[in-house]
């Protein structure tokens, strides 16, 4: 069999940073924020990438800007008056070996994580569209580990489950649409133990990344194919926001996600159990998640708010989930990217200095400090989706407020960075320098361990020389 592969990281290194000096400030507001410049809401915006085929059906970004409200035009000016940059490097010790198959291979020791998300959901990364030979779904994916590894990543974040549908054959749901176009239909090969052997030839991890609770990103349960869980346990699905979703209140439906993540622990050479962002949805303009009358069932105490109760349901399903997989195979870490803001300072004095109408206490129910606090993760990654010098969420204040949470902590920090907004304009985005600014910054803070990019086609797409600067970063 195949040596897994884990991360230790001791140390990250210390960089340089470059001078950059921005003046005035981007995003346009909506919904999510009081005022009229936002954060943005959507974290991870492969969930609406394919929303709202309006006239003209919008491009993937335009689509994801009309979500977000992201219309990063206004004028900035970009003085930059010192662009050398030194970065200390750490060297990368040797790849250690060993003849027995409990101890895991260390292949990236006191060095830091340079991963990407390669998201699944509308064929965002990979494969490129429904319906590919199984050749040309190959070659695609190997094309694009080769890509991120010549950028200098060594690990990976692969959406296994996008909605409630497997990219492996699976007991918990049927075979993903996005292989051929037909969901159940099975596409002739098992792409996920395809992709662990591809990614463990190039020496990097492979973490598999789950969507927990979405069944399906439209809200059509006729469209199910036929045999889907959701379709025999029609009790456990809530339709919200054009989506289907299975209720995260019923601990039926806790128990067989759990399950469901539990059978590739124990079936595949796997490194790492990933969650992003998605426990309770984003909210929609249309009210509150249905589940009135489910909570009034369900709720622990006659006191217990139904805040408390959603927040409760999340926070044992973490628990459970994450002594489960301990229990199954000890060397599987489990880690979630949430949204960047826990809470802001305005409603709680232990939250950070932002002002984001959205956090993910209060909106997702995920109190991800909490999950630290108790040990039930090996590592978050908050998606920090934000430019330095960006009032209303400043990147360096949340990195700092983060790296202070985990301080002391067993969980390891890496930090969730918006490789999918650099393009060419006038937004700080539209600087070369800007992502490899806050990977120098990161590398000041000890507690800050890497980097998670999203997404992949972000970077070897090569915006803005994206993937050739990392590449000399990472391999100075």
């Amino acid at each position: 069999m195949n040596t897994n592969k884990k991360i230790l990281r001791i140390t990250s290194a210390i960089g340089l940073s470059s001078i950059l000096l921005l003046q005035g400030c981007s995003n346009i507001g909506n919904i999510w924020f009081n005022q009229p410049i936002e954060v943005n809401a959507s974290s991870h915006p492969e969930k609406d990438s394919a929303i709202l085929k309006q006239d003209g059906s919008p491009s993937e970004k335009n689509a994801i800007e009309a979500k977000e409200g992201l219309n990063e035009s206004e004028s900035v000016d970009h003085r930059v008056e010192a662009l050398e940059k030194a970065v200390e490097q750490e060297d990368v010790s040797k790849e250690k070996t060993t003849s027995t198959e409990d101890k895991k291979e260390e292949i990236h020791k006191d060095a830091e994580l340079r991963a990407t998300w390669i998201s699944t959901v509308y064929n965002l990364d990979w494969p490129s569209k429904k319906g590919l030979a199984v050749e040309d779904q190959k070659s695609e994916f190997t094309a694009l580990l080769d890509g991120l590894k010549s950028a200098g990543l060594n690990a990976v974040m692969v959406q296994i489950k996008p909605s409630a549908d497997s990219f492996y054959p699976s007991q918990y749901g049927p075979w993903s649409e996005y292989l051929t176009g037909v969901q159940g239909k099975d596409p002739g090969y098992n792409p996920l133990a395809f992709m662990i052997e591809e990614t463990h030839k190039r020496n990097m991890e492979f973490h598999a990344w789950f969507n927990p609770y979405r069944v399906s990103v439209k809200e059509d349960r006729n469209a199910l194919a036929e045999g889907h869980p959701a379709k025999k346990n029609p009790d456990w699905v809530v339709s919200y926001g054009g989506k289907l979703f299975y209720n995260p209140g019923i601990p039926a439906v806790q128990q067989f996600v759990i399950d469901s993540i539990l059978e590739v622990v124990k079936n595949y050479n796997i490194d790492g159990v990933h969650l992003d962002d998605y426990f309770y949805p984003y909210p929609e303009k249309e009210g509150d998640f249905p589940d009135e009358e489910l909570y009034q069932s369900y709720r622990r105490t006659a006191s217990e708010t139904k805040e408390q109760w959603r927040r409760n349901n999340i926070n044992d399903f973490i628990q459970n989930l994450y002594q489960s997989i301990k229990r199954e195979k000890s060397t599987v870490v489990l880690g979630v990217s949430p949204f960047g803001i826990w809470r802001n300072k305005a409603d709680d004095p232990k939250g950070s200095n932002t002002r984001g109408g959205v956090t993910s206490y209060d909106s997702l129910y995920a109190d991800t400090k909490y999950w630290i606090e108790n040990g039930w993760l090996d590592y978050i990654a908050p998606q920090v989706y934000w430019h330095i010098g960006y009032d209303r969420a400043e990147y360096k204040e949340l990195i700092n407020w983060w790296s202070n949470v985990v301080q002391n902590k067993k969980v390891e920090l890496y930090i969730g960075q918006a490789a999918y907004k650099v393009e060419a304009g006038t937004t700080p985005w539209g600087n070369p320098l800007e992502i490899l600014d806050q990977i120098e910054y990161n590398r000041m803070i000890p507690e800050v361990k890497g980097s998670i990019f999203f997404r992949a086609k972000s970077i070897v797409n090569n915006p803005l020389g994206l993937k050739d600067n990392l590449e000399k970063m990472y391999k100075k």
